[in-house]
């Protein structure tokens, strides 16, 4: 991989500002690295990667939503081993639609969900900040080659001269 350092610093020091924010903000920080992963993993790039992370993942949140929702009406376990079949069907279906495209975004939103029981007011916050966070990354990570793209012929220059 070409620039990895240059990927490795923005991902390092991004990533140590998300751990302090949401600590400060009692976010659920493993949410926004499975959010900033989504961000990475679809095809998109740009603000377009952002809104299809936000799109699938959001989408697996309403699908689990669904899932524990119904189930919660019955008392056998049986319809929610139903529902989760259906779902799981339709997860796959969704992707017909471009938006919603990448089938392990709403996965992961999916399995986000059932991890958190289904608190869609601690999940929401994280799941948005992290795939700005991802892009982020993209955005400094450019910088970052862009400066030392610059910096490195001038610093080799001097070393030749000298």
């Amino acid at each position: 991989m070409e620039n990895r350092w240059q990927v490795a610093i923005a991902a390092g020091l991004l990533a140590a500002v998300w751990a302090g924010v949401a600590d400060t903000f009692h976010l659920v920080t493993w949410i926004g690295f499975l959010a900033c992963s989504t961000y990475f993993a679809q095809p998109k790039i740009g603000f377009q990667g952002v809104m299809m992370s936000w799109f699938t993942n959001l989408s697996g949140v309403f699908w689990a939503w669904v899932v524990i929702s119904g189930s919660s009406f019955f008392e056998t376990p049986v319809v929610g081993y139903l529902l989760t079949g259906i779902v799981t069907s339709l997860m796959c279906l969704q992707a017909s639609y471009h938006k919603l495209s990448f089938i392990p975004g709403a996965f992961i939103g999916c399995c986000i969900t059932f991890a958190m029981g289904g608190d869609i007011a601690n999940i929401l916050p994280p799941l948005i900040l992290g795939a700005l966070m991802g892009y982020s990354m993209t955005l400094l990570t450019g910088q970052l080659v862009s400066f030392t793209n610059k910096a490195l012929p001038a610093i080799k220059l001097r070393l030749v001269k000298e």
